[in-house]
């Protein structure tokens, strides 16, 4: 009888294929937003600014495939970096399956729908504010929120 637990569960992030890789992305686009260092506690602050590639509606990437060919500091997450980036939001898929936790209910993969992350408050979808390209660097500060590196209010618990 063949093991019916999800593959996140029962394999190492590094056993995955790329097909079950990108499928722990939940589409958020949290991670596409502008991001500032704290100089003074080097603590990731994030901004409602989105990358130019970053669809607001859909909370996608409109160039994928060459994302990392036209944004320059564009990173791709693979198993061996993702428990290394800070500033990972903490509702992110890759961020939870490398601490060990399980994926959310809102997840697609356990929900069955992409709806449930918009639904669920965890998108940025109607949150961003503007493109990085009509943002000069020195203003983002102007732009910072608290949201993106925050649970939403009830959404840790499964849905009933």
């Amino acid at each position: 009888m063949p093991d019916e637990t999800p593959f996140w569960r029962r394999k190492r992030m590094s056993e995955m294929t790329a097909a079950e890789w990108e499928s722990l992305c939940d589409g958020c686009g949290r991670c596409c937003l502008n991001k500032l260092i704290d100089e003074d506690t080097n603590e990731t602050v994030y901004t409602d600014v989105g990358c130019v590639l970053l669809d607001g509606e859909t909370c996608r990437c409109i160039d994928y495939k060459n994302r990392q060919k036209k944004v320059s500091d564009c990173v791709k997450l693979t198993w061996r970096n993702v428990s290394r980036l800070s500033w990972l939001p903490p509702t992110c898929g890759y961020r939870l399956i490398a601490q060990g936790k399980d994926l959310p209910w809102w997840h697609p993969l356990v929900s069955g729908t992409q709806e449930t992350v918009h639904k669920a408050g965890i998108s940025v979808r109607g949150r961003v504010s503007a493109s990085e390209e009509d943002v000069p660097d020195e203003k983002l500060v102007d732009y910072i929120v608290g949201w993106p590196g925050k649970w939403p209010r009830g959404t840790k618990r499964r849905a009933r």
